[in-house]
């Protein structure tokens, strides 16, 4: 499934691009960066909506990451129909994302549509979008579950054992 020969691809899904999703994938590219894997993965996020696209991820999902010490920088965008030929995996954050990802899909789409969450050493299924908070409570809490649950799929794929 590989479009990069040597190369595994991730790419995280949220509706909106602007809080969960690029969360996801400043974590992952962050421990990608600490176990040295830069060259083995392709990392990408995109919304399943239109409408922040060209935009930035919200200021608070920022405020956290830069509180772990990540910088990150991000264009929110959509997923497409060429995604699908480009990406092993496909991660959700909820369960609504997924029934929208399957929906989408092409019928000869090869990859993994799958809950992060279906990672999480905790349990803890469904990465709750943030957005409506008053606070940054539940961006601290999205950050916690995408570091056990990358950490914990990098385990399992992160070097020379089985992609899909």
């Amino acid at each position: 499934m590989t479009v990069v020969p040597g190369k595994k691809s991730v790419l995280f899904i949220c509706l909106g691009n602007i809080c969960r999703s690029p969360i996801a994938e400043a974590v992952f590219e962050h421990l990608v960066k600490e176990r040295g894997l830069e060259d083995k993965w392709i990392i990408d996020s995109a919304a399943l909506g239109s409408w922040h696209v060209g935009g930035s991820p919200d200021s608070r999902a920022m405020r956290v990451l830069k509180s772990y010490g990540i910088n990150y920088k991000h264009k929110v965008r959509q997923v497409t129909k060429p995604d699908f030929g480009k990406f092993d995996w496909i991660f959700g954050m909820d369960d609504e994302n997924i029934r929208r990802l399957k929906q989408i899909a092409p019928s000869d789409f090869k990859g993994v549509i799958q809950l992060l969450g279906s990672y999480d050493p905790q349990g803890d299924l469904t990465i709750r979008d943030p957005y409506y908070d008053d606070d940054d409570k539940g961006f601290f809490k999205c950050y916690e579950q995408c570091v056990r649950d990358c950490t914990a799929f990098l385990d399992k794929y992160g070097e020379d054992k089985s992609s899909t």
